[in-house]
């Protein structure tokens, strides 16, 4: 970022200032916990602990290559529809029981974007699924053996890394953690180790996001010509996060009206109409020959 922007960025910790994460995260958890007088002690205590078991579990169903994955069930898609559904409550919990007016007004906008765009992002992946035929992960890395999502379904594509990024409350979608308006969010009250976890959290679900948009978009560990393997899958990770940078060193953040003008009359319509065009598209290919199905 510091690139980006023509200025000096942290240079001093390590070799150029690549130690700098590691010492922060030291920082932040040799410091001391403190709880507001008026805040819900166990509650506090809690929201952020269940915030990072929520970032980490979902990691259980991401596969890295053919046959490396923790658990290879049939409904990975739903199981990370679920797992980050149940994060809103990590969140609202936070800034309730903080007990502080800015806090609470953070989550409560957390908690309003990441369900908008929740619903966008699953009729985003319908198609992806319904041309796959399975919620299995590993599955739909291998149906893109020949070709990948992204090039017939580059509208879905696009639209779900832009719903990744409002998901993951990162620029141009931090409306929650605005700081000229809200401090610093829903967790505002919040520093040491239970800072911490939230930004731990925070940064898995960014690569947790990018695993997925390599995954339904972009082949997962496939490569050209018949070649696969867990290097292609990691490039191509990073090259999302490296996008997520680049977005936040680039553009100004929206106004919370226009943030969910796009979750709920732009992208939501547009899903729903190529989940239908998709989906007579493969109706009409079903009673054509093999030949011609295949050449589609």
């Amino acid at each position: 970022m510091a690139a980006m922007q023509r200025r000096r960025g942290p240079n001093v910790v390590g070799v150029f200032g690549l130690l700098q994460p590691f010492a922060d995260a030291l920082k932040l958890l040799a410091k001391e916990t403190v709880i507001p007088y008026a805040a819900n002690m166990w509650i506090f205590i809690f929201s952020p602990i269940l915030s990072l078991t929520l970032a980490l579990a979902a990691w259980a169903v991401i596969p890295f290559q053919s046959g490396l994955v923790l658990v290879d069930i049939n409904i990975g898609a739903l199981y990370i529809f679920a797992i980050s559904s149940l994060s809103v409550y990590a969140i609202f919990m936070s800034g309730w029981a903080s007990n502080s007016k800015y806090a609470f007004l953070g989550s409560l906008r957390s908690i309003a974007q990441m369900i908008s765009y929740e619903v966008s992002m699953g009729l985003i992946v319908m198609p992806v699924l319904a041309i796959t035929g399975s919620f299995n992960f590993s599955e739909i890395v291998l149906a893109q053996a020949e070709i990948f999502y992204f090039i017939p379904l580059f509208p879905l594509f696009i639209m779900f890394f832009i719903s990744a990024l409002a998901e993951t409350n990162r620029p141009p979608f931090d409306l929650p953690e605005a700081e000229n308006e809200l401090v610093a969010g829903y967790f505002v009250e919040y520093g040491g180790a239970g800072f911490a976890l939230f930004f731990i959290a925070e940064m898995s679900n960014i690569i947790l996001m990018s695993f997925l948009t390599s995954i339904y978009f972009l082949g997962g560990w496939n490569f050209f010509f018949g070649i696969s393997s867990a290097f292609f899958l990691a490039i191509k990770v990073l090259f999302f996060c490296f996008l997520f940078v680049w977005v936040r060193a680039s553009l100004p953040r929206y106004r919370y009206d226009q943030l969910m003008f796009l979750g709920w009359k732009v992208f939501l319509p547009s899903a729903i109409s190529l989940l239908l065009f998709v989906i007579l598209f493969l109706f009409f290919l079903d009673g054509l020959p093999a030949s011609i199905v295949f050449y589609f």
